[in-house]
């Protein structure tokens, strides 16, 4: 194992035998690809159940009876309405009030709750808003993150666990015994699609997904995720957003309470809002296949942004992207240059998301 490398999933073995060459995300192998074509592993997603090793993300609990007040700091919602068994979607913010990470964290109940977050710097900024706390920080990697999205994900989960998955309501969380494994399944997900994710020891993860093969479920690399996320309108910190945007120029100015006080960054990020210089937007780009990424764009021939998040969904026979651009050149309409090594093409803003746009399959 490399350096970089230094994490590793106990489903490995597996993803190497579909043809990964476990290529590094998070300082863990990821596949980013299989043998099989991603666009088969999309439509498994948008038709049946698709299944995703989400277990480089970084998975922290924080304990203690200073727990809530800690995570309170730490993140932008009022975690104080997030009751056990629920979990919220949140941001966390540098003292400059920009972005350093987004993150999911979960109220498991007993002063435990769980943050998940993906590259960004919320472990080091834990730290600092722990210090001096009676709190207990423990960052685990035994525990695997398997995300099963899809219309036959419920159906499939259901017939094989012990409680009423179809009761689980969006964004709530609960212990279960699935396959005959203890783990925590946890309503949410990456896709655009109704689907669950499955939180158990290495130890059993391996079963679980050889029983969720078994009961028809696709496994699927991170280039069909890119396809279903981007045209979900979702963001990857790193590529649509980092610590030089706030919450409002990407989006995420829902995450960010208006009545709670004495989190990090508050004061900067109250004070940019208005003041935004990009919106992330989506592109429909005149184009037969994905672009490259990073080409620029232009509006009457100045340069107003830039593409971040490419990919092509051949399921809408759309050439899509995430970018970010002036608010000039944001409404919906907006018809945009696109010029980047052999891309000199023209692209039109569209409404996120592009795909199922009410929300209809995560929240029904």
């Amino acid at each position: 194992m490399t350096e970089e490398l230094s994490r590793t999933s106990a489903l490995a073995s597996r993803h190497t035998a579909l043809g990964s060459g476990l290529e590094d995300w998070n300082g863990m192998g990821t596949a980013w690809s299989y043998n099989t074509d991603s666009c088969e592993e999309h439509d498994a997603v948008r038709e049946r159940a698709g299944m995703f090793d989400m277990s480089p993300l970084k998975k922290v609990f924080v304990r203690g009876a200073d727990a809530l007040a800690v995570l309170n700091h730490l993140t932008t919602r009022d975690l104080s309405k997030v009751t056990t068994g629920e979990a919220a979607y949140l941001s966390v913010l540098t003292e400059e009030g920009t972005m350093a990470d987004d993150a999911i964290v979960s109220n498991n109940g007993g002063n435990e709750w769980m943050i998940v977050h993906g590259s960004g710097n919320t472990m080091a900024l834990l730290e600092a808003s722990a210090t001096g706390k009676n709190v207990e920080l423990e960052f685990t990697d035994d525990l695997h993150d398997l995300s099963v999205q899809g219309p036959k994900s419920l159906e499939i989960l259901d017939a094989n666990c012990d409680i009423d998955l179809g009761s689980l309501a969006y964004f709530h969380h609960a212990p279960v015994t699935l396959f005959g494994h203890p783990c925590r399944i946890s309503r949410t997900g990456y896709s655009g699609e109704r689907g669950y994710e499955i939180f158990a020891s290495a130890s059993v993860i391996g079963d679980i997904w050889d029983k969720l093969v078994d009961a028809g479920v696709k496994p699927c690399s991170f280039t069909a995720l890119d396809k279903v996320r981007i045209e979900a309108g979702l963001l990857f910190y790193g590529y649509d957003m980092n610590t030089d945007h706030t919450p409002w120029e990407v989006g995420l100015g829902f995450t960010v309470s208006k009545s709670k006080s004495d989190f990090r960054g508050q004061e900067a990020v109250t004070a940019a809002k208005g003041n935004e210089k990009i919106k992330n937007v989506c592109l429909d780009i005149d184009h037969s296949d994905m672009v490259n990424g990073e080409e620029i764009l232009l509006l009457n021939g100045k340069e107003v942004g830039a593409v971040n998040s490419p990919g092509y969904s051949h399921r809408l026979g759309k050439s899509l992207a995430l970018a970010h651009v002036s608010p000039g050149a944001a409404a919906v309409g907006t018809v945009l240059q696109v010029r980047g090594g052999d891309i000199d093409t023209t692209a039109t803003v569209v409404s996120i998301p592009v795909y199922d746009p009410q929300k209809d399959k995560t929240h029904a």
